[in-house]
C-alpha cells in the first residue's frame, strides 16, 4: 500500500502539569490554522485520557485536502477559495482535485470525466433490490441499503490494500451514487427508471435520470443545471464533519469502501447534519408572509420561546458562510429563470436575511445565514421534493467522503479508531441470584 508522509511541523512543546508531575507534550503546525499538542503518548505516560464531548477541539487527523477558518468565512478545497471553484469550475473538476491534489490538465479533466461517464450505469441485478422497498420509503433509507449493497455485485474493487481497486472503488462511487439517487427518486414516484445518458455532464445527466419520462424528451435547463452543478460544488467536503469522521471511523478498521460510504449516508440523514436545508425551507413556509417576519424574529429572540431560525449560524462558521453567498446568487438565477422571482418564500427569506446582517441580537451571536438557507428554496424551484434534499447532498459529499477515506487509508499513522471515555457507572459488585433480588 502506498502511504504518504507527515507534512506536520515542530511548533514546539507544551508542559501538562498533574498530580505533582510534569509532561512534555509535543506541538505540531499545519500549513494554516490552529496548532495541536500531540497527546498521542498521554496515557501511556500519565494513565489519564483528556475529555472533549463532540470531539470539537480534537483533531483526529492529518489531511490536506479542506481548510475552514470560521472565523474569516473562510472554506478551501486543496488551497483554492470555495468561490472562485463554484464560479469558474465544474462538479467533476472539483472531484479530480478533492481526489487527487490538483486541478486537472485538460487531457486528465477529458480522462476523468470519461471515466466517471462510463461507471455511471449500475448493475442489472440491482433495479430488483428497489422493488424490496416500500414506495413510500425515505430515499435517504434506500440510499443507505442501496450503497452498501454494491460490494455485493462489486467484488473486483473491495479490497483496500490494492491501490488500483481503491481507484476503481473511488471512480464507481462517484459515478453511481447519482444514478442511485435517481432510482430511489423515481422508485418513490412511481416512474420507470431512466438509464444515464453518456453524451451528457455528469449533473444534466443527473437531472435528466430524476425527470425525464419515457413518453417525451426531455431537454435540460442550463441556468438550472449550473445551479444544481454549484450546489454539489459547495456540499463536495466540509472537513472532518459529522459524517466523513464516520467514513474515516468505519474505514479505519478495514472495512470496504462502499460500507464506509454507505455508513457516512446514515449518520447525514440526521437532521442536525444534512437536513438543514429541508428544515430551513420548512420554516420558510411556516412564516408563510414577509409581513409575519418580524413576528417571528420575536420568538426567535424569546428564550422561553421553542422556535429556532432555521438556515442561520454554523458550527463551525462564525462569520458569514462563504458558500451562503455564493447559493443565494444561484438561487435568484433560478428563480428568474422560471418566472418565480415574486416567490413568497424568496421574499420571507430576504427579510429574513436584512434583519440578520442589521439586527444586533444577530451580530452579536453571530447568526449569520448559511448555505442551507438559500439551498432549500433553490431545491424546490428546481422540483426536488424536500425528501430529496439530503439524498442529494449525498451525492455531492460521495467525493468528499471517498477523498477523506483514500487519504485515511494512506496514512502511515492511520489506526482504528478508538475513543475513550469517562465511566460514571456502577463500581464492581457481586452478582446476586434472582430470588434474593
Amino acid at each position: 500500500m502506498s502511504v504518504k508522509e507527515s507534512q506536520a511541523k515542530s511548533a514546539g512543546t507544551a508542559t501538562l502539569t498533574y498530580d505533582n508531575k510534569s509532561y512534555e507534550l509535543p506541538a505540531l503546525s499545519g500549513t494554516q490554522g490552529p496548532n495541536v499538542i500531540d497527546i498521542r503518548k498521554l496515557y501511556g505516560d500519565a494513565d489519564i485520557f483528556t475529555y472533549d464531548p463532540g470531539f470539537t477541539s480534537t483533531a483526529s487527523c492529518e489531511s490536506e485536502i479542506t481548510y475552514i477558518d470560521g472565523d474569516a468565512g473562510i472554506l478551501r478545497y486543496r488551497g483554492y477559495p470555495i468561490d472562485q471553484l463554484a464560479q469558474h469550475s465544474n462538479f467533476l473538476e472539483v472531484c479530480y482535485l478533492l481526489l487527487y491534489g490538483e486541478l486537472p490538465s485538460a487531457k486528465q479533466a477529458s480522462d476523468f470525466d470519461h471515466t466517471i461517464t462510463f461507471h455511471t450505469m449500475v448493475h442489472e441485478q440491482l433495479t430488483f433490490l428497489f422493488r424490496g422497498f416500500r414506495r413510500d420509503a425515505h430515499p435517504m433509507a434506500v440510499m443507505c441499503g442501496v450503497v452498501g449493497a454494491l460490494s455485493a455485485f462489486y467484488h473486483d474493487s473491495t479490497d483496500i490494500n490494492d491501490p488500483r481497486q481503491r481507484v476503481i472503488a473511488t471512480h464507481r462511487l462517484i459515478a453511481k451514487t447519482p444514478t442511485i439517487a435517481a432510482m430511489a427518486y423515481k422508485y418513490s414516484v412511481g416512474q420507470p427508471f431512466v438509464y444515464p445518458s453518456n453524451d451528457l455532464g455528469y449533473t444534466e445527466n443527473f437531472m435528466r435520470m430524476c425527470f425525464a419520462v419515457p413518453c417525451e424528451e426531455y431537454k435540460v435547463n442550463p441556468v438550472l443545471a449550473k445551479a444544481l452543478d454549484t450546489i454539489f460544488i459547495l456540499h463536495a467536503d466540509h472537513e472532518q464533519n459529522a459524517s466523513t469522521s464516520t467514513v474515516r471511523l468505519a474505514g479505519s478498521s478495514g472495512a470496504n469502501p462502499f460500507a464506509c460510504i454507505a455508513a457516512g449516508i446514515a449518520c447525514l440523514w440526521g437532521p442536525a447534519h444534512g437536513g438543514a436545508n429541508e428544515a430551513a425551507l420548512n420554516m420558510l413556509k411556516e412564516i408563510g408572509d414577509v409581513s409575519r417576519v418580524p413576528e417571528y424574529v420575536s420568538k426567535a429572540k424569546d428564550k422561553n420561546d421553542p422556535f429556532r431560525l432555521m438556515g442561520f449560524g454554523h458550527r463551525v462558521y462564525k462569520n458569514y458562510d462563504p458558500r451562503a453567498k455564493v447559493m443565494r446568487d444561484q438561487c435568484y438565477a433560478v428563480l428568474e429563470e422560471l418566472g418565480m422571482h415574486d416567490n413568497p418564500l424568496l421574499k420571507t427569506a430576504l427579510e429574513l436575511e436584512r434583519i440578520a446582517l442589521q439586527d444586533d441580537y444577530f451580530i452579536e451571536k453571530k447568526l449569520y445565514p448559511n448555505i442551507d438557507f438559500y439551498s432549500g428554496i433553490t431545491l424546490a424551484a428546481l422540483g426536488f421534493p424536500t425528501t430529496m434534499f439530503t439524498a442529494l447532498f449525498a451525492v455531492a459529499r460521495t467525493v468528499g467522503w471517498v477523498a477523506q477515506w483514500k487519504e485515511m487509508v494512506e496514512d502511515p499513522q492511520q489506526k482504528i479508531g478508538r475513543p475513550r471515555q469517562i465511566y460514571t457507572g456502577a463500581a464492581a459488585r457481586d452478582y446476586v441470584p434472582v430470588e434474593n433480588r
